[in-house]
């Protein structure tokens, strides 16, 4: 019996990461998703690391004109 990556190569429609919600899409339709993806969850994490620093500088400057308070 060979390795698991060698049974995919022969039936990649066995391959649980070549469906995409509950559709055979193929290798590389899923590769594609999947690198699609994790750029978008880059960019969500860059997005709300900015928001974050806009919230604490609105903050800060809240807590200055109240003078601190």
């Amino acid at each position: 019996m060979g390795e698991w990556s060698e049974y995919f190569e022969d039936f990649p429609e066995e391959n649980p990461a070549n469906w995409i919600n509950g559709a055979y899409v193929g290798p590389q339709k899923a590769q594609e998703h999947y690198a699609r993806q994790a750029r978008l969850q880059q960019e969500q994490a860059a997005l709300n690391s900015e928001v974050r620093r806009m919230i604490s500088e609105g903050k800060a400057r809240a807590a200055a004109k109240s003078g601190g308070k």
